[in-house]
């Protein structure tokens, strides 16, 4: 064995191939995908068609610091009687993921970008989904805007979508522009040199703000979670960095849901099938409705969004250091989403339960979630009142199919953040750690350690423990190659 493959990059790259492999997913591109990429050498153009001119705004990305598949930019116009206009400019991707290419192939396979501890692996080419259809800095670019008009109370009052050129004038990362926002930091250096794109920001700011106070009237769910990310420092493991929300995220949040709820709308008010985002009601409310008890509140017997959310800001004013440990439980207990086909004529889906909107799909990020791509051939079609591109039956598997390989997506990047997590820990073993119990199931009992942020099964004294219960727990075993952190139940 060479000697870098034992430094901690190379293993973890190695295993996530491993995990590709074993959940169905492609982790490489074919032949044939290489071989249609080379006759790919320009971003898509618009051939003689008639498109509005938008490059002028002050268009800007808000990603993170590390991210180079740019699928949105977002800019916002002040309007009389203390509205505001907000534009939303997302890749026009499938001006060149042709369906039914070879690279449409491995999209559709995969349906999504893994993004693991120590490797990405991309659902398109890095050539398209970093380059010639992402909305880079200061290149021309043809987009799908969605135009929304957001009154004084944080309410969508009127909307639109069309085609347009853009142009990115500002690259910029969530955590900058947070600290510029909090008065913590300066107007990072690619906003600077713009003029007037700092009111801009505060503007977005301002209106994401509003928006965001207006869903949680409605029932809107205010999570908390700590998310840790691996810091490397070449091949080597730096630190476990933990992500924070901010208000730059809020502004993208926002602006997304939004988009989507119009994106849904628009679709359905044309007739149009669409491929909806859903997260149903709790199937274990019950539980919610005990750590609610818990914890001295009321919550009623058949599920309640908006009293949920009632009680989650009532906990985080009165304990904000606990609150990520109740939002994780409150989140294992609601499930996951899914994604389901909404047929003209067709009882609408169930909405998504979190975020309190009934019109909900995904649209925002084609670069690298095939169901965004699936959306922007139906919207472009309905735009251009073309037949419509996917037949019932094949909108219904690719729904199903979505689901699946999310979920298999989400199994392979956990198995590496658990390889990683076994990595940092295996010189620990012995030691104690408070933690939470995150799962609670037949299979197997879950807890998620306080300091480090790490989980790990409870193969000892997991009797009578529950999702949300706060305990005690030994480190007994680590094994890197299978992601197994084991902990016996002590105290």
């Amino acid at each position: 064995m060479n000697a870098n493959d034992r430094r901690p990059r190379p293993i973890l790259q190695r295993i996530a191939q491993r995990a590709m492999l074993e959940r169905g997913l492609l982790p490489d591109f074919s032949i044939e995908v290489l071989a249609e990429l080379a006759t790919i050498q320009a971003p898509a153009t618009m051939n003689g068609e008639q498109v509005r001119d938008l490059r002028n705004l002050l268009w800007a990305s808000i990603d993170n610091d590390d991210s180079r598949d740019l699928d949105q930019l977002t800019v916002a116009d002040a309007m009389p009687g203390d509205k505001v206009k907000i534009l939303v400019a997302v890749a026009d991707v499938d001006s060149i993921v042709k369906k039914g290419s070879a690279i449409d192939d491995h999209a559709r396979h995969n349906t999504t970008s893994v993004y693991t501890a120590a490797t990405i692996f991309p659902m398109l080419p890095e050539k398209l989904s970093t380059n010639l259809t992402s909305l880079n800095f200061n290149e021309d670019r043809i987009a799908i805007v969605i135009e929304m008009v957001i009154n004084s109370d944080g309410f969508l009052e009127d909307s639109d979508i069309y085609r347009a050129s853009v142009c990115n004038h500002a690259k910029l990362a969530y955590n900058s522009v947070a600290a510029w926002l909090d008065g913590s930091g300066m107007m990072p250096e690619g906003g600077a040199a713009i003029n007037g794109l700092d009111e801009n920001l505060r503007l977005q700011d301002r209106i994401a703000q509003r928006m965001k106070n207006s869903r949680h009237v409605h029932g809107a769910l205010s999570f908390e979670t700590v998310e840790a990310r691996l810091i490397f420092d070449g091949d080597e493991i730096r630190e476990l960095e933990v992500e924070q929300k901010n208000r730059a995220k809020d502004i993208i949040e926002e602006f997304m849901i939004a988009a989507n709820g119009v994106t849904a709308r628009y679709l359905s008010s044309r007739k149009f099938p669409s491929l909806r985002r859903v997260v149903r009601t709790p199937k274990r409310w019950d539980r919610i409705v005990e750590i609610a008890e818990d914890h001295g509140f009321k919550l009623s017997d058949k599920p309640d969004s908006r009293v949920l959310e009632e009680f989650l800001m009532k906990e985080k004013a009165a304990d904000p250091l606990r609150f990520p440990d109740l939002s994780l439980s409150i989140i294992k207990l609601m499930g996951a989403g899914e994604y389901v086909t909404d047929l003209p004529g067709d009882t609408a889906p169930p909405g998504h339960f979190g975020l309190a909107v009934r019109d909900y799909t995904h649209s925002t990020a084609p670069n690298r979630r095939y169901p965004d791509l699936i959306t922007q051939r139906l919207l472009k079609a309905a735009m251009a009142q073309h037949p419509i591109p996917y037949e019932k039956d094949d909108l219904e598997a690719l729904g199903k199919h979505c689901t699946e390989e999310e979920d298999a997506a989400n199994k392979v990047e956990r198995q590496v953040r658990k390889s990683a997590a076994a990595m940092l820990l295996q010189s620990r073993i012995g030691e104690r750690f408070d933690a939470i119990v995150t799962g609670a199931a037949p299979k197997g009992t879950w807890v998620r350690l306080l300091h480090p942020p790490i989980e790990g099964k409870l193969v000892d004294g997991f009797e009578g423990v529950d999702v949300g219960h706060r305990i005690h727990v030994q480190l007994i075993h680590t094994d890197v190659e299978r992601g197994f952190i084991d902990f016996k139940r002590v105290g």
